[in-house]
């Protein structure tokens, strides 16, 4: 199979993805950095004797290094079988990309909004493509002034949003793309990795436990179809999502507002 994870380079992004390679799929990476980009997948090869490995570069703070990296990937790829929308943004050292819009929306939800669109004949491609959508414990309604640029907000107050954002947005797809499995998932809350280090100095959970799920949500039979749900990795099984998600009106506002976002 054909496996593209974003925000790869580290923490639960890389574990699942030497996972991935361990059973012989091809997979290819993502990070914002060539450098670091280039050492990580030379050393997933060396790791698990899985050539297949490649990667591509975008900061996913720059909407159109989004849309470059996919135009790049629809070059390369005939299709897709499984997009992991792994890559996210918690603290920022600014707040704000030179649009003037809230980092944490534009990472955890804009970009990958962008990206999985983008991407849409490739995941067609396949016999029975999957999208998995890193999603939080953490969701919060949204508030229309901070997705829009108009106000900011503390960053775990937009980061809870833009976490509910790409579930809404998971749910929506799920049902204008009947033959995508498309999933939200909570990896587990506090896990052991850098974003979380730096948010929150501690942690509960190894980083495996949020790389094993991600895996399982991947590949295994289990979950082949199970569209249009939110899992929670806290308790293990499939639970209900924020109210908001399941709300048509917040649906559609959330959908018109990012295409108008996106169409300026």
């Amino acid at each position: 199979m054909n496996i593209l994870i974003t925000g790869s380079t580290d923490g639960i992004g890389k574990l699942v993805a030497i996972k991935l390679a361990e059973q012989g799929n091809e997979v290819y990476l993502h990070g914002r950095n060539s450098e670091k980009l280039a050492t990580v997948i030379s050393a997933i090869k060396a790791q698990t004797k899985n050539e297949n490995i490649g990667g591509f570069v975008a900061d996913f703070s720059d909407l159109d290094a989004v849309k470059k990296m996919a135009h790049e990937i629809k070059q390369e790829l005939s299709k897709i079988d499984v997009l992991i929308n792994n890559a996210g943004v918690y603290n920022s050292s600014k707040s704000q990309n030179s649009d003037g819009l809230d980092m944490r929306f534009v990472v955890n939800y804009l970009a990958p909004f962008i990206l999985t669109n983008e991407l849409m004949t490739l995941l067609k491609q396949a016999k029975a493509p999957r999208l998995v959508n890193l999603s939080s414990a953490a969701q919060s309604s949204v508030d229309y002034e901070v997705l829009t640029g108009v106000k900011s907000s503390s960053p775990s107050e937009a980061y809870a949003q833009s976490k509910l954002a790409l579930t809404v947005w998971s749910f929506y797809l799920a049902k204008q793309e009947p033959n995508i499995n498309a999933i939200a998932v909570n990896p587990g809350s506090l896990l052991n990795t850098n974003m979380v280090k730096e948010a929150f100095g501690n942690h509960w959970s190894s980083a495996d436990k949020g790389a094993n799920i991600l895996y399982e949500l991947a590949v295994a039979e289990d979950y082949q179809d199970v569209s249009g749900k939110y899992f929670d990795n806290d308790r293990g099984t499939f639970a209900e999502a924020h109210p908001d998600a399941y709300n048509k009106i917040e649906i559609d506002k959330l959908i018109n507002t990012t295409n108008a976002i996106l169409a300026d």
